[in-house]
């Protein structure tokens, strides 16, 4: 049985229209697309969409976006195919979050995570001396590197990395997070750091210095990163909203160097930098970062579709979380339809919109309770799911049993 056929047929019928002469499978289509995937999640969270969402972190990453759905197409293979662009996997992250198999605190708030695990701006610290040009200079930020080769193991301590939401991986149109450029790309002098919109860019590494006038001169990391050096950093030149974010100039090198204009994040060592204009001679050039000791995460938050894990990791662990699924777009198939028991549903939804946007009023109408009544019904299979849980209380075993911040022993419960 081929549930969307049938949802077809039936939005058809509703909408009185028999035949793609006057509108075709492929806007029917649509209109699913956009109420399942648009529509449903927003109304209502539902059981059946409730899973579980798992990654393994990586050494030295201490923030993760939620994941994006590839750009898709409604009807493959069609000549008038329609593209869906990427959307978030999951509609969001609720608790329990798990690290290792280990229950760990879920903040939503930025008040309360950094008021545990501040981020603390080191004070500025010279890494090196202007020459009276803009390059090439090697600046170096102290750290005590605990391991070695540094290469194969991350250090204990090392520096926090810049960092791209998902607005900026969406706006690449490549669905690769944390952004990955070639070093080709690069020497053949192709855009990438101002493809990235500014307000999505969240840098973490500065070096800063003044120039003759007075101004300050700043580079720092794009949150984009070498391809196939991934714990180097791209640095950049910081630039007004909405794309003025620009890549450093690789200058006159004779033979291009893989690791220029980046910062190791290992190490702390950014190698053969560009300025945007030449450092004065004598004139200091300083280093803000943040410093970070890794270890096993005790702590996530979850803000701006980005998990941030503390302390960052220093190897790899599985994390999970509790999350609501966002619906996939169907597609001309017979699995297209997960869950048989919403086909009306979604058909007379994607139906209420058609009649929407045609001013069918009185149809809107008409069918307006009916869609009502398909909703309910839909909504009642989440709630009989619900209602098998007893409603928390104090003298029950909460979350957390009782702890503040689950950072504390707990107190007893009953």
């Amino acid at each position: 049985m081929n549930l969307l056929s049938d949802i077809l047929t039936y939005i058809r019928r509703i909408i009185k229209s028999p035949s793609n002469a006057v509108i075709t499978d492929n806007l029917l289509i649509d209109y699913v697309n956009r109420f399942w995937v648009m529509d449903v999640n927003a109304t209502m969270q539902l059981f059946d969409l409730k899973t579980k969402y798992s990654f393994q972190t990586t050494p030295g990453v201490d923030q993760y976006n939620m994941p994006l759905y590839s750009i898709q197409s409604e009807t493959p293979g069609s000549p008038n195919a329609q593209d869906i662009a990427m959307f978030p996997v999951y509609q969001g992250f609720l608790g329990p979050a798990y690290i290792n198999g280990v229950q760990i605190q879920l903040e939503t708030q930025q008040r309360e995570f950094f008021r545990i695990f501040p981020n603390i701006v080191q004070q500025p610290i010279q890494v090196g001396v202007g020459t009276g040009t803009n390059s090439p200079y090697t600046l170096s930020i102290p750290i005590i590197n605990n391991l070695t080769p540094i290469n194969i193991n991350p250090p204990i301590q090392s520096l926090l990395r810049g960092h791209i939401d998902i607005a900026g991986i969406i706006s690449t149109g490549v669905n690769v997070d944390p952004p990955q450029i070639s070093s080709a790309s690069i020497a053949s002098g192709l855009p990438f750091i101002q493809d990235i919109p500014v307000t999505s860019v969240f840098p973490a590494v500065y070096f800063i210095s003044t120039g003759l006038d007075g101004s300050n001169i700043i580079v720092c990391d794009s949150g984009q990163f070498l391809e196939g050096f991934q714990n180097y950093g791209l640095l950049m030149q910081q630039g007004p909203a909405p794309y003025g974010n620009l890549p450093l100039t690789l200058g006159p090198l004779p033979n291009y160097s893989t690791t220029q204009n980046t910062i190791n994040y290992f190490t702390g060592v950014a190698t053969n930098v560009y300025f945007p204009v030449p450092i004065p001679p004598g004139q200091i050039i300083n280093a803000q970062c943040y410093y970070f000791q890794s270890g096993l995460p005790r702590a996530i938050l979850y803000y701006n579709n980005t998990l941030t894990l503390r302390a960052p990791p220093d190897r790899q662990y599985l994390v999970e979380l509790d999350a609501y699924l966002s619906p996939a777009a169907f597609f001309s198939t017979s699995a297209a339809i997960p869950f048989g028991y919403m086909a009306e549903y979604i058909a007379r939804g994607a139906a209420r919109k058609i009649l929407s946007d045609t001013g069918d009023v009185e149809q809107f109408m008409f069918y307006e309770p009916l869609f009502k009544e398909q909703e309910a019904l839909v909504h009642i299979r989440s709630q009989r799911q619900w209602t098998n849980n007893r409603t928390e209380t104090i003298y029950s075993r909460g979350h957390n049993n009782g702890s503040i911040g689950n950072f504390g022993s707990g107190s007893s419960t009953l």
